[in-house]
């Protein structure tokens, strides 16, 4: 029942407005610069006929813009090209050393990459003991790349905490 009055008041008078939007004066073009407009005056008078040739409309133009066919298709689902990158070789994988360090229940490692606690003890160790923890052997153990194990030997380092003994007896004591 509401779709009925709904329709009935849509459709009243809907010729009339038609007319009166159809009616309507066309928006203008928007105006010219100043400068570019005598620019135009001066050419136009120059060349008049070119004021002739804007307003005229060329029918064999008009005719091949008639025959002008598209046909478009319905680009390719996402679904496929997604379905396609996930198809990847299976990576190889390694157990994590040192299970009671771990915050994580880490099941595997990726060959070449190492977890942050695995990094921290390799840093330690390197740090401890140098002359047996060197980068080549660090870099067999872990499955590491040389230069990686290099590198992370160079720009990393464990934090550290160094408490000094107070100089002056009158220092206050932690509770």
């Amino acid at each position: 029942m509401g779709a009925l009055v709904i329709r009935g008041i849509r459709n009243f008078n809907l010729e009339n407005r038609a007319e009166r939007e159809i009616s309507k004066m066309k928006p203008s073009v928007a105006p010219r610069h100043p400068s570019t407009n005598s620019l135009l005056r001066e050419q136009i008078s120059l060349y008049p006929e070119v004021k002739g040739e804007i307003a005229r409309k060329d029918n064999k133009l008009l005719s091949l813009l008639k025959d002008v066919y598209v046909d478009s298709k319905d680009p390719v689902p996402s679904l496929q090209v997604q379905a396609a990158e996930t198809c990847q070789e299976p990576k190889e994988f390694r157990l994590p050393k040192d299970h009671h360090l771990d915050m994580i229940n880490t099941k595997s490692i990726p060959k070449g990459k190492i977890s942050i606690t695995e990094a921290l003890s390799l840093l330690n160790n390197h740090k401890l003991f140098p002359e047996t923890w060197t980068a080549e052997k660090i870099a067999q153990e872990y499955q590491l790349e040389q230069k990686d194990v290099n590198s992370l030997l160079k720009y990393f380092a464990t934090f550290e905490v160094e408490i000094f003994p107070p100089e002056d007896t009158k220092a206050i004591q932690s509770k």
